[in-house]
């Protein structure tokens, strides 16, 4: 069984559009979960170790401050479409749409007030909690009023988070959970004593500006190959990579699939991502710097938490040979990504 309980986390400012922002607490006997009406955060994500003690693995904020501060997406759900899109640009149906920049000379997860600013209408469930909002035709530039829900279940060590969407006219979407990692715990000082596997034969390589190219590159042969576990710090510095930021293209299957796997040797924490989505972005936190206090005032330096963002694409809309990211009217977006806690 897993209990859910509701409490509140904090009230925005006037200037931040005023309202109460709730935390929903979400707890089975071998994991709890925290997430807020806000963005739809999963503010915090308590899970056993080797020894039975419960650590928080995610990274985040103790007060909702630190939230409405400039932070990279803490933990929250981001669109209307995750990722970059090129210059901000695409064009539907012959009209061309033209988004705010806010990343270098692209646009990035929805634009300057996307998805994770927001406040989100809860509904609770018996396992789980609900939220739903309309994101108006417009807004950040995008066509279409759709409608969201992002629903949370959890049972047991597996949580379960479905993403479901219906627009009024043809929009691009695409919705992840921008969670950052730390199996050894937040706060601790980096990933490089992770194990990371993901079930990927090709990735996406990108310009300078973080945008696909539009090749489909083999992994075969570069260090873009984990798909037998590697050592992350060791494989860092093995093919000279600074971090990981890139698509990686999974098995293109509506099915639930296994898809990433992320292992903490020291503590026996166990991370599996089983995705229907046919893309995941493996990030290192290569843009983390220090600068910002986290929960118990411990700060976050680069390297030190890993997200599996799965997704569309990036830049889908404007790549015709990359996966559909259109949805119309008489469709409905529908994908889950489940995360499987353990100590295996």
């Amino acid at each position: 069984m897993t209990e859910v309980k509701r409490e509140v986390f904090g009230q925005m400012s006037q200037e931040e559009g005023g309202g109460v922002v709730e935390k929903f607490i979400l707890k089975s006997d071998s994991v709890k979960v925290e997430i807020l009406s806000l963005g739809c955060i999963i503010s915090a994500l308590e899970m056993k170790g080797r020894d039975g003690e419960f650590s928080d693995v995610v990274l985040g904020f103790d007060t909702l401050e630190g939230y409405m501060r400039k932070h990279p997406f803490f933990g929250a759900v981001v669109g209307r479409v995750a990722n970059r899109i090129a210059k901000g640009r695409f064009i539907v149906d012959g009209k061309e749409y033209q988004l705010f920049l806010n990343n270098g000379p692209n646009s990035l997860h929805g634009g300057a007030r996307g998805f994770d600013k927001v406040l989100w209408s809860p509904q609770v469930l018996p396992n789980g909690i609900c939220f739903f909002r309309l994101s108006p035709d417009g807004e950040e530039g995008y066509p279409g009023d759709l409608k969201v829900w992002v629903t949370y279940m959890l049972s047991g060590g597996e949580l379960a988070i479905n993403y479901r969407a219906q627009t009024s006219k043809a929009t691009p979407i695409s919705l992840t959970n921008h969670a950052y990692f730390n199996l050894a715990g937040q706060g601790s000082r980096d990933i490089y004593d992770h194990e990371i596997s993901i079930e990927a034969d090709s990735y996406l390589p990108v310009d300078d500006t973080k945008i696909p190219t539009g090749e489909v590159a083999a992994v075969q042969g570069t260090g873009f190959d984990l798909r037998q576990p590697v050592l992350l710090g060791k494989h860092l510095q093995k093919f000279h990579l600074d971090g990981f930021d890139h698509n990686f293209c999974l098995q293109q299957a509506e099915a639930r699939r296994l898809v990433a796997r992320a292992h903490h040797p020291p503590t026996s924490r166990t991370m599996e991502v089983h995705s229907t989505q046919p893309g995941i972005q493996f990030y290192t936190g290569n843009n983390l710097d220090g600068s910002l206090k986290g929960k118990g005032a411990v700060t976050y330096p680069r390297h030190s938490a890993f997200c599996l963002e799965t997704q569309n694409w990036p830049d889908a809309v404007n790549k015709p040979h990359f996966p559909n990211t259109i949805l119309r009217p008489d469709e409905e977006y529908n994908h889950t990504t489940w995360l499987v806690f353990s100590t295996a």
